[in-house]
């Protein structure tokens, strides 16, 4: 038995679309019932919090709209996500029912946990929800993401997700068993049990491994589980029908150890799930107050600004070479930043009011790279 899986109090898990849809698209109602009745047996018996991560919203709304396979185009993703999803909650508040189950519909952007106000909300919003025993039920918003639709499935959701509950285990359920070294069905590919290390998978193949339905193959849940160990957070591989051993302990799947520490987990998703909007380019004295001491931007510290952004948007700060050493919230627009820069937020206060004595970045905006 995994010990890390059996201590386990909060557990964040994941499903992907093919693990939840039939052949042609629609869900499946064994395949659901089989994972809900797999979360709530074991919820039950170990008096665990469940979060649930699920894919399936855009694969849920093919056949009603006569689609027979994904579509490329991002507006017919966004209108079959939006029939979809909400077949599929009617389905999990029916069958978690059936369980004596309350379950609640949460649907996230990456705005939604990184800027403050919004982040508040969102951990509030969980947090009550499984304080009063109900099954949270997280999607991405397909209907009005962009970038998250083409660039990866719910995999790197449900490691952020799992960051801002502070869950004690991720575990992530596709159509493949656990992580091999090569495709599953190749001659000589081994079974992974175990990863403490990811230098141990620099000779693992995992591209190309995943169903056509969902978007995220083996390297999104490597990804995955890259970003949740380094949270402090230990993740289990498998596929669908192996939840219900997975979560008891059984060594099934692929266990990734947990290699950082908490953080925290707002500036993890910061880190992890924005795209900069810019950049900022600092001198070496400004390198070393935010790297080494950890201190808040300045603006005479900053010797060039890139980049069309808002003032709470990302940004990237860069050294001296170009190279990005921390990501932040801004507090300034890109246009009215130049005139700022290399003079102390003094001489910006007596000559441009109060509203100037502030940073570029606080550091409690700030994540290093």
């Amino acid at each position: 038995m995994r010990g890390v899986v059996t201590r386990a109090r909060r557990v964040v898990v994941k499903v992907g679309s093919s693990s939840l849809t039939t052949a042609t698209g629609g869900l499946d109602p064994e395949r659901l019932a089989g994972l809900v009745g797999a979360l709530c047996s074991v919820d039950g018996e170990r008096r665990r919090e469940v979060v649930l991560v699920s894919s399936g919203a855009i694969a849920a709304g093919l056949a009603p709209l006569g689609l027979t396979r994904r579509p490329r185009d991002l507006a017919t993703q966004q209108a079959a996500a939006s029939v979809g999803q909400g077949r599929l909650m009617h389905a999990y508040t029916e069958e978690f029912g059936r369980h004596g189950r309350t379950v609640g519909q949460v649907l996230l952007t990456v705005d939604d946990v990184t800027r403050r106000a919004h982040y508040r909300n969102a951990h509030r919003t969980l947090r009550k929800l499984l304080d009063m025993q109900a099954v949270p039920i997280i999607n991405e918003n397909d209907t009005v993401a962009t970038e998250e639709i083409r660039f990866g499935d719910n995999d790197r959701l449900a490691a952020l997700v799992a960051a801002l509950v502070q869950a004690d285990l991720l575990v992530l359920l596709s159509d493949v068993d656990a992580l091999y070294t090569g495709h599953p069905s190749a001659p000589g590919s081994r079974k992974v049990d175990e990863v403490t290390d990811f230098a141990q998978l620099a000779e693992v193949s995992v591209g190309g491994v995943g169903s056509g339905l969902g978007t995220g193959g083996m390297v999104t849940k490597v990804e995955a589980a890259r970003i949740a160990t380094d949270a402090g957070i230990p993740v289990v591989l498998t596929a669908a029908p192996l939840a219900a051993a997975a979560l008891s302990g059984e060594a099934v799947g692929t266990l990734f150890h947990a290699a950082g520490v908490r953080a925290t987990a707002r500036l993890h998703w910061l880190a992890h799930a924005t795209t900069a909007r810019g950049r900022l380019h600092l001198d070496a004295g400004a390198v070393t107050a935010v790297v080494d001491r950890r201190a808040s931007l300045l603006p005479a510290g900053i010797t060039r600004v890139d980049g069309a952004f808002t003032a709470g948007d990302p940004v990237d700060l860069v050294d001296v070479t170009g190279h990005p050493v921390a990501r932040g919230l801004v507090n300034y627009d890109a246009l009215e930043l130049p005139g700022l820069l290399g003079r102390s937020t003094g001489e910006l206060a007596a000559t441009l009011g109060p509203a100037y004595e502030r940073e570029v970045i606080h550091r409690d905006d700030l994540v290093l790279l």
